[in-house]
């Protein structure tokens, strides 16, 4: 059965997720994204800190960071770069049937960063 999201393809348009949260990993539900057509991922702080907050998924890792004298802040970009990390694995083969077309997954800077 082609999904919609399939027929996109077909017609030259990839879709993107704009959501990712531990939960998506863990579960399998963002590989099942991907087996359905959903061909890369973008993030962005206000996006994980939405994930962080309604969520307990973080907070082994975060009392971990902190307990080996992570800053507050540096222990949240861990955990981003962790969930990122683990979603561009998930993409890697998008990434390599596409001939690098699809497959990427990014986050947006924070703008204090810029």
């Amino acid at each position: 059965m082609t999904t919609r999201l399939v027929q996109l393809l077909e017609q030259g348009q990839s879709a993107w997720l704009d959501n990712l949260q531990r939960g998506y990993l863990t579960s399998g539900h963002l590989q099942s994204l991907i087996d359905d057509g959903v061909r890369g991922l973008t993030s962005n702080p206000t996006i994980f800190q939405k994930a962080i907050q309604q969520s307990t998924d973080y907070d082994q890792q975060f009392a971990h960071l902190l307990s080996q004298s992570h800053s507050v802040v540096d222990a949240y970009w861990q955990m981003v770069i962790d969930d990122i990390s683990a979603a561009a694995d998930l993409f890697y083969p998008v990434f390599e049937s596409s001939g690098g077309i699809d497959g990427y997954v990014s986050v947006e800077v924070d703008p204090h960063l810029a």
